[in-house]
């Protein structure tokens, strides 16, 4: 443990709370999403504002502290705290705000995506947000962000319009198109590698408070032909049709036939995203298909966005991948297939096997606009493992890399940081002249990469050693 004193390093400047090992909350505040990672922070800094994080971020930088960023804590890599270090919590920047003159809504760092999907809807406005509404919208947005309405709307970066940062020195900064544009490009897409962003103001669009949408269930011994057929529709569907498949684990629900109840099964989730009256004739090569659980209905876009919270509680432990695929091959979904059920199974009842239908509307953003890249892909595989018992993290962790490898041949190489938790991904994540572009971006913001428990872009000569 550090032998600082950090309350004495936030004291005269700090108005939020400082949480110590041993104190009440202290526990809680140094939990996240994966139960696999355990680490002991020297202090937590639950700040109030943005002066706060600037007092905390000075504390640590002068007191030679590591430091990690929490706003919802979902990184699977558990990147959202540390040991000995200064946990630098969002989760007093709560408040949302709209402008519906300005089509915008101001959100704090530490905003969840369903409090602020619940504050948009209120208007019928949203942004593309997270699929779990438990996710924060920090880490989700300058990691990119892939949301259900990024079909037609793009990614959630690509409705960022401002950013509020504080940076390594401790001052605090506007990003947009117009002030410190290049630190505007960097944050959308290359994560928390130049400061904290502390406020996020976004484009808003109109959708809901009512959209056609909802889950379709398929027997395993009729995957084949279904992931086919899902695959051809989702390769022709205009950009309103945002999907899914997945094989994951029916619940023990009504709706369920008793038969499939707690068996893998083979799912597909859609949305339309539009009108609703339009979405019923757009899904209709989906139903086409023969579900035998067809739950595809109007419904509020509050609970769509919620649909998968059920399976995604936090306190597990767990491992995902983020890979890249152009297309969705005829051998791609063959080997996709031989895999997933057995996964899904042994992993039950919250492992999920997913495939994503995505380009669209993220690929009519140009390349260069943002750092967040390969826009071309147009699938993104993505297993996410999910188990209890730490005497099975090796196992579960080594099937699900050998189900990426056995991918491999399908993907482009590359991969999507927010569902990664190797570091060793980052240069795959951008390629050579993006990624050296962001380079000189860290060298100009944080050169002695004080922000490096991220998925870390390392200035050219850091003053701390790399990570493992």
């Amino acid at each position: 443990m550090a032998t600082i004193d950090p309350v004495g390093a936030l004291r005269g400047a700090f108005s939020g709370t400082v949480l110590l090992p041993g104190e009440p909350g202290y526990d809680e505040g140094r939990r996240v999403f994966n139960a696999m990672i355990d680490r002991r922070p020297a202090a937590i800094a639950r700040c109030a504002d943005a002066a706060d994080v600037a007092a905390a971020v000075g504390a640590a930088r002068e007191n030679d502290l590591i430091v990690a960023v929490r706003c919802g804590g979902h990184s699977i890599a558990g990147l959202g705290t540390c040991d000995d270090g200064m946990l630098i919590d969002l989760s007093g920047l709560r408040t949302t705000s709209v402008d519906l003159a300005a089509r915008t809504a101001t959100a704090g760092g530490g905003v969840l995506w369903g409090e602020y999907d619940a504050a948009t809807q209120e208007f019928g406005m949203h942004s593309p947000g997270g699929r779990v509404t438990t996710t924060g919208i920090g880490g989700f947005t300058t990691g990119g962000g892939y949301g259900w309405t990024s079909s037609k709307y793009g990614l959630a970066c690509d409705s960022l319009v401002s950013a509020e940062v504080v940076l390594a020195d401790g001052s605090i900064v506007r990003a947009s198109e117009r002030e410190n544009p290049e630190l505007f490009w960097g944050i959308r897409g290359g994560g928390g590698n130049f400061g904290v962003v502390t406020e996020f103001e976004f484009r808003l669009d109109a959708l809901g408070p009512t959209v056609f949408a909802g889950l379709t269930l398929f027997p395993m011994e009729r995957a084949l032909e279904t992931m086919r057929g899902w695959r051809d529709w989702a390769d022709t569907v205009p950009d309103e049709v945002s999907t899914a498949c997945a094989v994951m684990t029916a619940p023990p629900e009504p709706f369920v036939p008793p038969d499939l109840q707690g068996k893998p099964v083979f799912g597909v989730l859609a949305m339309y995203v539009g009108a609703p009256e339009l979405g019923e004739e757009a899904m209709r090569p989906l139903r086409d298909l023969r579900p035998v659980v067809d739950l595809l209905a109007p419904m509020p876009y509050l609970d769509f966005q919620a649909i998968i919270d059920p399976i995604a509680p936090p306190g597990f432990r767990g491992y995902w991948r983020g890979e890249y695929m152009r297309e969705l091959g005829d051998d791609a979904v063959d080997t996709f297939l031989s895999h997933a059920g057995g996964m899904a199974g042994r992993g039950a009842p919250m492992s999920q096997m997913v495939v994503f239908r995505i380009g669209q509307g993220v690929a009519k953003v140009p390349d260069e606009a943002t750092a967040f890249s390969h826009r071309d892909a147009r699938y993104l595989f993505h297993p996410i493992s999910v188990w209890s018992d730490p005497s099975d993290d090796e196992t579960r962790i080594a099937e699900t890399r050998a189900f990426a490898s056995a991918m491999r041949p399908f993907g482009t190489g590359a991969s999507y940081l927010n569902f990664t938790a190797e570091g060793n991904r980052v240069r795959d994540a951008y390629g050579e002249e993006k990624y050296a572009r962001l380079v000189a971006l860290k060298d100009s913001y944080d050169p002695t990469n004080l922000f490096r428990l991220n998925q870390n872009i390392r200035p050219t000569h850091p003053a701390e050693p790399a990570l493992a």
